[in-house]
């Protein structure tokens, strides 16, 4: 029996990995407190070498609830893993350290959560399904999440828009049932593939989307998205 919940007292986990984000990680932070919802607000930093970490253990060190930092660079899936291992709260996000999403968008992904029959296991915001601002992206980037999503719904028996979104919002619950194991980029096509497996309830709600350029620190490449072909065959096999 899924619990229902009410807006007035829903705490929302937000979990940033963090990776060399220093010129962004103030900005992101101060977004999320302003999104206009309870928040539990959660860094793993993934061995940053920019000043992040001190950021994060200086003039940030109020601004989140729980800091957890990582040695070495160990990949976003690793930083999440631990990240979710240490929500609390009733539903749990991934809200990535640049400025690519806005987090006001998580009133628009708890909708499923709380209205009609309250039946949302997990929510994916996606950037192509229409009704959404969107800022033109590079075709070959956008056809690659494109294919990836198309792939994985063949072998999940999906039918997502956005496999690859970062803002995939799960009741707590759910995330922290789930044996993730990969480490860096291969945690999108791993978590579809075992939500797809464990019949949960997923819904699709539109969202904004702002890319930016490999310039500005984008940083998955054509090695990553080979990788999430292979665990798109892996984990749904």
């Amino acid at each position: 029996m899924r619990k229902k919940l009410k807006t007035d007292d829903l705490v929302i986990s937000v979990v940033i990995p963090c990776y060399n984000e220093a010129e962004t990680l103030a900005n992101v932070l101060a977004r999320v407190r302003d999104c206009g919802l309870k928040t539990q607000i959660i860094v793993v930093d993934d061995g940053s070498t920019d000043g992040s970490r001190e950021l994060l253990r200086g003039e940030l060190r109020d601004s989140v609830d729980k800091i957890l930092f990582h040695k070495k660079n160990m990949g976003k899936g690793a930083a999440l893993r631990h990240g979710f291992q240490a929500a609390t709260g009733d539903l749990v996000i991934v809200q990535d350290a640049d400025l690519e999403y806005d987090p006001k968008e998580f009133n628009k992904l708890i909708e499923p959560f709380i209205t009609g029959n309250c039946d949302a296991d997990v929510v994916y915001g996606s950037r192509y399904l229409r009704g959404n601002r969107y800022r033109v992206d590079g075709f070959w980037h956008e056809f690659g999440n494109k294919v990836l999503t198309i792939l994985s719904n063949i072998f999940s028996d999906l039918s997502l828009t956005d496999m690859e979104t970062c803002y995939k919002m799960f009741r707590r619950e759910v995330i922290q049932s789930i044996d993730l194991r990969e480490d860096r980029f291969g945690f999108e096509p791993e978590v579809t593939a075992k939500l797809a497996k464990g019949k949960y309830r997923i819904y699709e709600i539109p969202i904004t989307y702002h890319p930016r350029t490999f310039e500005q620190g984008k940083k998955i490449g054509l090695k990553d998205a080979f990788r999430a072909l292979y665990c798109i065959i892996r984990y749904n096999m």
